[in-house]
C-alpha cells in the first residue's frame, strides 16, 4: 500500500528536494505541499495524507500549532506528523512531541534515513532516538508546571510488563532493542508497547515517554 505523504515547509527548495526523494520511492507518494500551517492543516483534511513531514518555524499558523490542530481532529486520528527540525535538540522538540508529533527529523537527515522514518510513523510508531529522549526528559523536567494531567494511579492498568516494557521505551529503546533486553521476540515487545499506549490513551511512542516521567515510572538520569 502506497504511503500518502504532505511536505509542509516555507522554503521551496527543501520541499522539492523532498518531493523528488520521496516519489522515487515505489511504496509512498507526495500528495501535497504547503508552505504555511493553515495550508498544512487544510491540505491534510483534503489529501487524507498518512504522514505530514511538517516544519516548525512557518509563517501565519506555525508548524506546532498545525500540528495540534491535525492531532486533535478526530477525522484525522490516522495522520502522524512528523517534525523537521534544524537540529535534534531544537528547544521546540518538546512543545512538538507534546503537540502530538509521532517524532522529529534533522533536516540534514541522509535519504535513507528520511524515507525510512516515514515508513516508521506510517506504521505506528514513534520516532524518538535516544538523544531525542534525552532532550525531552531534560525539557520535561525542567517544567514541572507544564505536565499532562496523567495521575500514577492510571498505570494501575498495566500489567508488570507493561510496565517495564514502557519503562524502557522512557529510555529511548526500539521494539527490537527491547525485545533483546528482555529476550522476547519483536513482535511480543511491540505488542507490550501498543497495549499500554491503549490503556492509558497515548497517541503514540512519544506520548509514552512523556507519561512515563510525568507520573514518575521513569527518572531522568542524575
Amino acid at each position: 500500500m502506497t504511503i500518502r505523504v504532505l511536505l509542509a515547509d516555507d522554503q521551496n527548495l527543501i520541499r522539492a528536494g523532498f518531493r523528488v526523494l520521496i516519489d522515487a520511492a515505489p511504496d509512498l507518494e507526495v500528495v501535497g505541499e504547503a508552505a504555511t500551517g493553515r495550508e498544512a492543516v487544510e491540505l491534510t483534511r483534503s489529501t487524507r495524507a498518512d504522514v505530514v513531514l511538517m516544519d516548525i518555524r512557518m509563517p501565519g499558523l506555525d508548524g506546532l500549532a498545525a500540528t495540534r490542530e491535525i492531532t486533535a481532529d478526530d477525522d484525522l486520528a490516522g495522520v502522524r506528523v512528523l517534525i523537521l527540525t534544524t537540529f535534534e535538540i531544537d528547544e521546540y522538540v518538546f512543545q512538538a512531541l507534546r503537540a502530538g508529533a509521532s517524532g522529529f527529523l534533522g533536516k540534514g537527515v541522509e535519504p535513507a534515513e528520511l524515507l525510512a522514518a516515514i515508513r516508521t510513523v506510517a506504521d505506528g510508531e514513534a520516532l524518538l532516538s535516544p538523544k531525542a529522549t534525552q532532550s525531552l526528559i531534560a525539557r520535561f523536567m525542567a517544567s514541572p508546571d507544564d505536565r499532562p494531567a496523567t495521575t500514577a494511579a492510571q498505570l494501575d492498568a498495566l500489567t508488570g510488563r507493561e510496565r517495564e516494557v514502557m519503562g524502557l521505551v522512557a529510555t529511548g529503546l526500539s521494539n527490537d532493542e527491547i525485545a533483546e533486553r528482555l529476550y522476547v521476540s519483536t513482535s511480543t515487545a511491540k505488542t507490550h508497547v501498543n497495549r499500554a499506549m491503549t490503556k492509558l490513551g497515548a497517541r503514540d511512542r512519544a506520548q509514552l515517554v512523556v507519561i512515563a516521567y510525568q507520573t514518575g515510572l521513569a527518572r531522568a538520569p542524575q
